[in-house]
């Protein structure tokens, strides 16, 4: 699996702070320093003001998702998404996703290949056959990979890593959402310092229902 930024938002922070500024001012002026804007950020943050995050976006290509795991992913209705449509594209040599839990078990990890393979032979078989792919992927797993494309504002990226870096999050997507909060925080490091599940702050809401092991930075 793996995470690309494909395109975001020129001077993030410098933009968010200066539409923050602009709410206070007369009029807009662009003599804000990166040092001053950063201050400004966390001032907003803390009081709640969150509106102004949505200004800057970015984009990222994700290759090598499973299909269990981008269902997840697109339940974040506030971004916006393009993937892969297996009902266009033929898979000829469709590659899988493999829990690390089924992998390391020997005679799991067997019987799960078996299974996968019964199913891409299957699919092979009925396209040959003429059946269309659209009708053919109904046999394909929710294992198999896909590549989409995710677009969001900052705000919203925020509220995403908030719950996809729970350790209670599903692993492949808290794997994504770690790739994700990287790059973000070289992008616009103020904006995303904080980012991560509410127990980063020592508050668990999943109350006694918590995994007991509070989310680190590090």
């Amino acid at each position: 699996m793996k995470v690309k930024l494909i395109n975001s938002t020129p001077n993030p922070e410098l933009t968010v702070a200066s539409a923050a500024r602009l709410c206070y001012r007369r009029s807009y002026d662009d003599d804000l320093t990166l040092e001053k804007a950063q201050k400004l950020i966390r001032e907003i943050v803390a009081r709640g003001h969150e509106s102004v995050l949505e200004h800057v976006s970015f984009t990222f290509l994700i290759e090598g998702i499973s299909r269990a795991a981008s269902h997840q992913l697109v339940r974040h209705r506030l971004a916006s998404y393009s993937q892969q449509s297996q009902r266009y594209i033929h898979f000829e040599n469709p590659e899988f996703v493999i829990p690390p839990t089924i992998k390391n078990n020997e005679t799991l990890f067997k019987l799960f290949k078996e299974s996968i393979q019964k199913s891409s032979d299957t699919y092979q078989e009925m396209i040959k056959m003429g059946i269309a792919e659209e009708d053919a992927r109904y046999i394909l797993p929710q294992a198999i990979t896909s590549q989409i494309i995710i677009t969001a504002n900052a705000r919203e990226y925020l509220h995403i890593l908030k719950l996809r870096l729970c350790n209670r999050a599903q692993w492949e997507i808290r794997m994504i959402a770690n790739d994700i909060l990287k790059i973000l925080k070289g992008l616009a490091p103020t904006i995303f310092e904080n980012a991560g599940p509410p127990c980063a702050t020592g508050i668990c809401p999943e109350g006694d229902k918590g995994c007991g092991h509070p989310w680190s930075k590090e």
